[in-house]
């Protein structure tokens, strides 16, 4: 496998001490042995290889999931649990600019849609996930920040959307108290606990007949007599379809197409010990919402049912067991600034993992060229929850030929190479400098 950050990034010491761990124990797949067929094999068993392999089983379709590592190990496993809209780093005008009003007008009724799939997944398979929220809000860092929040409000309610636009003085009592100048309040969304979802998702599709395969890397692929042949540790899948699911995880030769198409970049979250009512009410952040800032590097947070609260950020530019460190004494700090009254509260967990972008800041869900048979979806620059199950649902239809009859934008559909192939983390640098230098 060739990746672009050192081994301790795909290692267990970012994910080490990860309070997603504590809450529900992992399955017990079996590993891949011997030789085994199917239709469709899935690289990747997070959520959107867990989406595409349920949806594929239960048309009928036998499929196999390969998870390199343990169930619920990467990204899927320890993300911030925002099920929201997102998945693009693009305004809607930036998007209408480069890819059409019409592209743009399905890829936002598929942000919606993607939000609606998690729940109706939720609710159908009876999957307890903590959920909580009603929307997502956005809190202005700035004037000028919460000058754009009052430009959108009047854009929404001049579209004929929802608005709930709270000033500076509101925030105090709708629970939302910090050194924020308001808040837009967007009520599509929710939060969740990601691997008590993940491994609901999981039994749904094991129930529907697909089989899940732990600590069995796709180490090979090729094609052999009109069939994918993908080689493993222990075992070979022979396939007629492959679904790479792998995201910020991926090869640059898995397959070989995917070198220098996607961007992999650090996260960073913490949660708290359980709050007590009188310490919420000293901070005056008592609301179920969830949140994130207004800045390009954002932080998100929110006060989850049990009272721990969840604080995470930008992961760092390096990795290492260094580096690591830094960056959770970082994350920590943000946190003491942002809610004062909560310093001597203590971190009980911390951890890191990895996000994915494309060169054109929007996902990419289709077909890898000039390889018949095999589809990829990824880059969901930190929106995976709802985005990545979507893109599982539109990939299970694309895979058996359908066109998909959830929206498709055209805008997901192309991903072009980044500049500088191999070492393109290059380009980090001086990127969080300028959106630093903005915020």
């Amino acid at each position: 496998m060739r990746r672009i950050y050192s081994e301790f990034a795909y290692g267990p010491g970012p994910r080490d001490n990860c309070w997603w761990d504590e809450t529900i124990a992992e399955p017990d797949w079996p590993v891949l042995n011997g030789a085994v067929d199917a239709d469709v094999a899935v690289v990747g068993g997070g959520f959107t290889g867990l989406s595409a392999a349920l949806h594929l089983a239960q048309g009928g379709v036998s499929v196999a999931v390969l998870e390199a590592e343990s169930p619920g190990w990467g990204a899927s496993g320890r993300n911030g649990g925002f099920c929201c809209l997102g998945g693009s780093k693009l305004s809607s005008a930036a998007m209408r600019r480069k890819f059409g009003a019409q592209a743009t007008e399905t890829y936002e009724a598929g942000e919606v849609a993607a939000v609606n799939l998690v729940r109706e997944l939720l609710y159908k398979f009876e999957i307890d996930a903590d959920t909580h929220s009603r929307g997502e809000t956005q809190l202005a860092h700035s004037p000028r920040a919460m000058q754009r929040l009052r430009t959108e409000a009047e854009n929404m309610a001049k579209a004929g959307n929802k608005v709930d636009l709270l000033e500076p003085a509101q925030l105090a009592e709708h629970g939302l108290n910090g050194p924020f100048h308001g808040a837009l309040t967007t009520p599509v969304g929710f939060g969740l606990n990601p691997r008590k979802y993940l491994f609901g998702m999981s039994r749904a599709a094991q129930s529907a007949g697909a089989q899940l395969f732990q600590r069995s890397r796709a180490t090979r692929i090729t094609q052999r007599n009109g069939k994918h042949e993908i080689s493993t540790p222990a075992g070979t899948l022979r396939v007629t379809k492959v679904i790479i699911a792998t995201n910020g995880y991926s090869s640059e030769d898995l397959p070989p197409w995917l070198a220098g198409r996607y961007l992999p970049t650090q996260s960073t979250a913490m949660v708290t010990r359980v709050l007590s009512e009188d310490e919420l009410q000293k901070q005056g952040w008592f609301s179920d919402q969830m949140a994130y800032d207004s800045r390009n590097l954002l932080h998100y947070f929110r006060l989850m049912p049990d009272r721990r609260f969840l604080f995470g950020m930008r992961g760092g530019l390096l990795s290492s067991a260094a580096s690591e460190k830094s960056i959770r004494r970082k994350l920590r700090q943000d946190f003491d600034r942002i809610f004062p009254a909560w310093a001597d509260v203590e971190t009980t967990h911390c951890w890191s993992g990895m996000v994915c972008l494309s060169r054109n800041l929007v996902p990419y869900v289709g077909p890898i060229p000039d390889t018949t048979g095999m589809f990829a979806g990824m880059c969901y620059h930190g929106n995976g929850v709802a985005m990545g199950t979507y893109s599982g649902r539109l990939l299970s239809d694309l895979a058996l030929g359908k066109t998909p009859d959830l929206p498709y934008s055209p805008a997901m559909q192309s991903i072009p190479r980044f500049p500088l192939g191999r070492f393109r983390r290059l380009l980090l640098p001086p990127a969080y400098a300028a959106l630093g230098l903005m915020d």
